[in-house]
């Protein structure tokens, strides 16, 4: 028997009517939370930063002096990690389980950023020296680029490996056809070279000074000594609508970030001994670091002359497809 027409009617008009209400408070919290967005600059009172064995982000996590910056703007700090490499934080970013990068190459950010991934720069990073490397067992046979011909060399993919190969074999005139690139992430790439599964890795500190001393290997190519420019950068990233939503906290996290850099600048070793304490290499590997003096110059997304480098960069890598396709640089940066 059908429902009486009243009880279905009374039971539509309630239902839009809670609707109704639902949807007017929907709009109301909403229109609350743009409210305090707008005069606080923010919508939450946490940050959640990703961290690797590497880098500024890691010396921020270990000091400690980059949470006290933070808590001085009621900003509570989640440190997510470690991760092996920048791709898998920026799937995080991505996937909304984390809200910055932990400060990594800007060529598999560029990548995501093409691929669909809402993204946008923060602060970029210059660090100095340039130790990117692609090494090869001293038993190998593989001395100089020219070997690499017939030869398979582990990468990660639209990274710092892959364009690093990519750049070596143009400067000496070696056709890529003739080399075997491996896409592997470095956590599988270590133990394929040691193995013999790859011939050689294009590879970033610490993990390609930590190679050559475990597996007995040497340089092919060394970016800093053998590339005359610069095509990839380090760089902070976020949702677009995280830092539209919060402003004050990218503001915030730039300038503690810059303050680490000036204390790591002023302290190399005690930066290489936090360091090592937490990703545990060998102290002939924390030695050559302390030689090196590795430094950090910070640069705001504002600059206007950086981000034409960083396009020519860009521009650079699409046309060896190393990126898919083109993209514009100042579409994907942060207003602060």
């Amino acid at each position: 028997m059908s429902k009486p027409f009243f009880t279905s009617s009374r039971r539509d008009f309630l239902s839009l009517a809670m609707a109704g209400v639902s949807a007017y408070a929907g709009i109301h919290l909403a229109s609350h939370d743009d409210a305090i967005a707008q005069s606080t600059g923010r919508k939450t009172d946490k940050v959640r930063l990703t961290w690797g064995y590497h880098g500024l982000t890691l010396i921020a996590k270990e000091r400690g002096e980059f949470e006290k910056a933070l808590a001085q703007h009621d900003i509570k700090v989640e440190w997510l990690g470690p991760f092996p490499n920048h791709a898998p934080t920026l799937q995080a970013v991505t996937g909304d389980s984390a809200d910055f990068g932990f400060g990594g190459s800007t060529t598999p950010a560029l990548a995501a950023i093409i691929a669909g991934s809402p993204l946008v720069f923060t602060q970029f990073v210059l660090y100095e020296p340039r130790t990117t490397a692609i090494i090869a067992k001293d038993d190998s046979g593989i001395n100089k680029v020219e070997d690499l011909v017939g030869k398979s060399v582990a990468v990660n993919r639209s990274g710092l490996g892959e364009f690093l190969l990519i750049a070596a074999l143009e400067k000496h005139k070696v056709d890529r056809s003739k080399v075997k690139f491996v896409y592997l992430n470095p956590p599988d790439a270590a133990p394929a070279l040691a193995s013999g599964k790859v011939d050689a890795w294009s590879m970033w500190s610490p993990g390609v000074d930590i190679a050559r001393l475990d597996y007995k290997a040497h340089d092919v190519f060394l970016e800093g000594r053998d590339l005359p420019f610069q095509i990839d950068f380090s760089s902070y990233v976020t949702a677009r609508k995280f830092a539209k939503d919060n402003p004050a906290i990218l503001r915030a996290l730039n300038a503690a970030y810059e303050k680490e850099a000036q204390w790591v600048n002023k302290n190399t070793t005690d930066a290489e001994h936090l360091i090592q304490k937490v990703a545990k290499y060998d102290d002939r590997i924390r030695d050559q670091f302390n030689e090196r003096k590795r430094n950090y110059t910070l640069i705001p997304v504002s600059d206007k002359k950086f981000v034409g480098e960083l396009q020519t960069a860009a521009n650079w890598l699409t046309e060896r497809k190393v990126l898919p396709e083109s993209v514009t640089v100042s579409d994907h940066l942060a207003s602060l």
